[in-house]
Formats: structure tokens, sequence, C-alpha cells
């Protein structure tokens, strides 16, 4: 028998119906990648026999010609979203052993399409990160390392590298500044960060609550399509999802692209930018022009702010959002004499470093005599940066950029520790999409000379994903590109 773990989920799902395996041998077959993989480091929380049972559920279903639209897929789940009975964690000490009594929107939707879950996976601790070193359960291992363990991008680095690693059919992710996409750039996968609103953020454990979006991470753009379709919708209990149909990503697969308007942002060809990249850009646009599209140059003039908009608005909301994190209630307690000392004590003991650095800027910038100076100032920036795109689509209907300016770094990378703004700096091509709540994908390109996978990035309009499907499918299908060897 072919390696299941090979299977696209289209393939799976086509394979499953046509019972030329079961959905219990195909789950027994990531199972088996997974025991494999460990050396990756990519799942926190193994639940093998929950997803056995759920197979063997699937088995059934399908076997009546019954069943929903990911029936006997095997996920991995990132470990921000609260699975009922399944520990999580967010990755931080502060919630060791907290096993949620419910379930989130997106994970409760993917089971009821037929899902199951092969564990949770890693991440930088409460998505704050962009290596995925921060986690407490330690850093990610990126699939594609060869003499030097390289990060796996953050902060959805496990989801990337189970993915990339072939331990799940596909995995969840969340996107604040780019941790969908950047982590796909560097492991050679395909990850779409949805416009915000689209998938529901209830049950997912809150970075940047204005920022924070659900996302797929899959082997190719059809599989993303399949799933992007089965964790969207709108939901009652998020009170910012947004009430709006969602469509069949799939039929828009293969769509003819002639007279679509690409354009390539003058701004984002900037210091840092790897030679390589920048030629896997041209590359890409001259590949999309073959196919009929139109290339025009656009402006984003306030992109030069996007970092620092960025730092003060997601670290102020961080403050707010991590404030309940007392040790009290649930997760890890250490405590006091008096109930402050156990407050500083949990605290303490309890957020890594990262986390304690944002907290600080967020609650510095929120703070009496700051928050005219920094906060509202940001928010007036975001809204710029938000028109900067208003305004470039008029000109075009897709944005074409790359996902980073270089290939994945190795662990422990000394500029990237000792200067966390160097660590920031590899969000430089997505934290504004994010500030603009738009739609990204990234879809990789090709190799660089040391044989690490480069990623190109199609923003859209705000619920406009169809677009990016459509251009990204055509891409993929001209790139041809190859995952792990």
């Amino acid at each position: 028998m072919t390696d299941l773990t090979k299977l696209t989920i289209a393939e799976s799902r086509e394979a499953l119906k046509k019972k030329e395996f079961s959905a219990t041998e195909l789950t027994e077959a990531y199972i088996k990648k997974m025991d494999e993989g460990r050396k990756f480091n990519a799942f926190v929380c193994e639940t093998p026999e929950k997803a056995i049972e759920q197979a063997k559920s699937s088995q059934e279903k399908i076997a009546k010609g019954e069943g929903g639209d990911l029936e006997g897929i095997p996920l991995g789940i990132k470990d921000l979203f609260c699975t009922k009975g399944i520990a999580t964690t967010a990755c931080s000490n502060i919630l060791k052993g907290f096993v949620p009594p419910y379930e989130s929107t997106v994970t409760s939707k993917l089971l009821a399409a037929g899902a199951n879950f092969l564990g949770k996976l890693n991440l930088d601790e409460f998505a704050m990160g962009g290596s995925n070193e921060t986690s407490a359960f330690g850093p990610v291992v990126n699939p594609w390392s060869k003499d030097v363990p390289l990060v796996a991008g953050g902060s959805s680095g496990g989801s990337a590298a189970a993915v990339a690693a072939e331990m799940c059919a596909a995995a969840t992710g969340t996107d604040t500044g780019g941790s969908i996409r950047q982590p796909s750039a560097y492991c050679g996968v395909t990850g779409i960060k949805p416009t915000y609103g689209r998938c529901s953020r209830y049950g997912i454990i809150a970075f940047a609550s204005s920022l924070d979006q659900a996302g797929p991470i899959a082997k190719d753009v059809r599989d993303c399509a399949i799933m992007l379709k089965n964790m969207a919708g709108y939901d009652a209990k998020d009170a910012t999802s947004v009430k709006v149909d969602v469509p069949d990503f799939e039929k828009f697969l293969g769509a003819d692209i002639k007279g679509m308007r690409i354009g390539i942002p003058k701004e984002y060809r900037v210091d840092g930018l790897d030679e390589e990249v920048a030629a896997y850009w041209d590359k890409a646009a001259e590949m999309l022009k073959a196919r009929g599209a139109e290339i025009v140059e656009i402006s984003l003039p306030h992109t030069k702010y996007a970092l620092a908009t960025y730092y003060i608005i997601a670290p102020a909301e961080a403050s707010s959002n991590l404030a309940r994190y007392d040790g009290l209630r649930y997760g890890n307690r250490v405590d006091g004499v008096h109930l402050d000392d156990m407050y500083i004590n949990s605290r303490t003991a309890g957020f890594g470093r990262e986390v304690k650095r944002r907290i600080m800027i967020g609650t510095y910038v929120l703070s009496a005599g700051y928050y005219d100076a920094y906060y509202l100032k940001a928010q007036k920036v975001r809204r710029l940066i938000r028109d900067d795109y208003v305004k470039a689509f008029e000109k075009c209907d897709l944005i074409l950029t790359p996902t980073a300016p270089t290939a994945a770094f190795p662990i422990g990378d000394k500029s990237m520790q000792e200067n966390p703004i160097t660590m920031w700096l590899n969000d430089i091509f997505t934290v504004s999409v994010s500030l603009a709540g738009l739609p990204g994908m990234n879809l990789p390109i090709g190799l660089n000379k040391n044989g690490l996978p480069l990623g190109m990035q199609l923003v859209g309009k705000a619920f406009d994903e169809e677009s990016i499907f459509k251009a990204a499918s055509a891409l993929e299908k001209d790139i041809n590109f190859k995952g792990v060897k």
C-alpha cells in the first residue's frame, strides 16, 4: 500500500469514499508518522486512542454513504484552541494542567464535518513569537533542517511542521501578525489567514482580540479551501464574527485569471530582503502574467509604520487579555503569604520572557499619560494603513508580496535572541495585512541555494478569499513545488 500520509485531504476523501482503505488505516498511518517525527517537537499532547475511536465512527458513516466533508480525515489542532476534555495550555506554564470543559467553535465545526484529532500542536507561548522558541515545551524543529536545527516559524510552528512532516493531513493555526503565513513559508506548506471575522474566535485563547484570526495550514491550495470552508461561518458567541455567506472555495480553483490585476507594492523592496526571495517574487509575477494577469505597481505608503503600530496595539491588547491569568481560578498556582504574593508568584513563574516583555510594553502604552501618545496614535495609523489598501485595491484585484524576507534561520540564533526587534522584523510583510483585517495566503514558491523553502503571499480584499484561491491554484500549478524529501 502506498504511504497514505502522502495523500492530500482531497485525495484521501475520494479514496475513503471508494473504500480503497479505511479511516482507521489512514489514522494509523498518521499516528506512525507522529511516532517517527517526535524529534520535531510538533505535538505537545497526543491523542491517538481518541483519534482511532473517532476514525472507527467515521468508517461506519462512510460505509452507510453518510458523513461530513472531512469524514475520517486526521487533523492536528494548535494548542490555542479549546478542546473539550483535552489539555489546552497555549504552551504556557500558567495554564499547565488546564482541561477545558467546552469546545471552540472552529474545532466544533471540524468535528461536525467528521474530522478526527490526533492531538495538540506546539506554538509560541500565547502565540507571542515568530520562531516557536518561546513555547514552554521547547522549540519546534523545522522538518527541512539538515546539519543545523532550524526554526519552524511562529507562532503556528507546530502546525506548519506537522503538516510538512506529514504527521497530520492538515492543521489549524491562528494568525495575529503573520502566524499562519510565516511558518508556512519556513516549512514549505500552504496556509491562509482569512478575513478578520470570517472564522469564529470563540474558544480560541486570546492574544490580541482585534487581530487574532483562525485559519488552516495544509499540503496544498485545494486542502486549504476544503479546511477553510469547514472552519468558517458566523457565530453568535463571537461579537467580532461577521454574518457573511461562506462560499465553496473549491469551486474557484483552476479558474481563468486572465485580466486579473496583480499589485506589486513598491515599498516592499526593503533592506534585509534576501536576493533569492526577491528573484522568486519577480518569477511569481511573471508566472501570473504568463497566464494573462496584468501586473501593476501600487503604493502602500504607510507600510514603514506597520511594525511599530502592530507592536503597540498587539501588546496593549495582550496586556488586557492576559490580566485574567492570576493562578486563582484555573491553571498553575504558586502560593504566597498574601493574595498579592500569590498573584505575583503565579504570573512570574507562569509567563515566559517574551510574554512578560509584551505585557510590560502593553501596560506602558495603556497607562495614564501615554495612552494618547502611543495607543491612540497607533490606532489612527492603523486606519491609514487600512486606507492604503482600500486605495490600492482600486488599481488591482490582488497583491503579491514575499511572505518573509528570508528562509528559516537556526534555532537559538544569537542575533534574534539578543535583539527582539530583529525577530519582529521577520513579520515585516505580514503585519500590515493583519492590521487591515485582510485575507492573505502563503504559497511555497521554491527552494533557495541551501535547499530551504521560500514563500510568496497573495493578499485579497476583505471577504474575497475566492480571488486568492483562483490565483493561488494557477500559481501552484506552474510552481509544482515538492515537499520535504
